[in-house]
């Protein structure tokens, strides 16, 4: 599966959401799915470093024009030159979205993925009571799982 991970970009996410990113793209790149996300820092970077250590393929969906803004853990990096309206590119390119922290481009995100019915996981991330099929959860592991069967 393309599992898209969005969340905090740098500054905004904590340690523990930063190593739980970390530590979920290894997760996800030993299951052998690709990861898409926005491409830059922060949980983005995290996600896809955790996956690089495993041998995991990276998708960064970027907002501007320049390849050079994509992590140094981007395996292809997209460039649309849409700013934050690439957040639905994001969303539409992964078959289940996973939240961790994230301020607005992250919320934008969880209502796109909402809208074209995607399955999304959160954690530590926002409290949305009228996303139907938003799922905060403790474990994303186990979650992934059913989602996987």
């Amino acid at each position: 599966m393309y599992i898209s991970v969005i969340g905090g970009d740098v500054g905004s996410a904590g340690e523990k959401d930063l190593k739980m990113a970390e530590d979920l793209g290894e997760e996800l790149a030993e299951r052998g799915h690709t990861i898409v996300c926005g491409g830059r820092g922060g949980v983005m970077r995290e996600v896809c470093k955790g996956a690089k250590r495993k041998g995991g393929t990276t998708i960064g969906i970027l907002p501007s024009s320049s390849r050079d803004e994509a992590n140094e853990y981007i395996d292809h990096a997209i460039v649309t030159n849409l700013g934050i309206m690439r957040n639905t590119l994001v969303v539409m390119n992964g078959d289940v979205i996973i939240a961790i922290d994230g301020a607005y481009g992250t919320l934008s995100e969880i209502c796109f993925a909402q809208r074209y019915g995607k399955d999304i996981l959160g954690i530590n991330t926002w409290e949305i009571d009228a996303v139907d099929d938003f799922d905060e959860v403790d474990d994303l592991i186990e979650e992934l799982e059913k989602l996987e069967s």
